[in-house]
């Protein structure tokens, strides 16, 4: 049987909630690295009960460099976002010399949907009544 080659594919879209204030860290190249949680919940329908019920499942991610910097500016604990990115596992050893493993998203895009201004809506202005016509504005047209 001849072998057969796959090529690359790891995507995962995420639409969730940060659980909690993201954690923006340096490497020692200097390098920002943003570590934040999100809960991604699942409605569906129980056949046996027809009733509504959901699943919530929690993921890490850890976004990169200059994008990591931004959104550590604006995200916090209940932001809705939509995470685009791969999965990526990584092992270590803890002091006791137990060998640990998780899977996390490493994000390429990052979207962060709410309002970035969520403070209390400024005053609406004033109507403004217009300076000139627009026959006036016409008027002044050179040709």
């Amino acid at each position: 049987m001849a072998e057969i080659r796959l090529g690359y594919l790891n995507q995962v879209t995420l639409l969730g909630r940060v659980t909690m204030d993201p954690d923006l860290r340096y490497t020692p190249k200097g390098t920002a690295v943003l570590g934040f949680r999100i809960a991604v919940n699942q409605r569906y329908r129980d056949r046996a009960t027809d009733e509504w019920k959901e699943n919530t499942y929690f993921f890490n991610v850890n976004v990169w460099a200059q994008q990591a910097e931004r959104l550590g500016e604006i995200m916090k604990k209940g932001s809705a976002v939509l995470v685009e990115g791969e999965l990526r596992s990584r092992s270590w050893e803890t002091p006791t010399r137990e060998k640990r493993y998780v899977v996390e998203i490493h994000a390429r895009r990052v979207q962060v949907l709410d309002k970035l201004y969520t403070g209390p809506a400024p005053d609406k202005p004033a109507e403004q009544k217009p300076d000139s016509t627009a026959s006036d504005q016409l008027d002044d047209i050179p040709f």
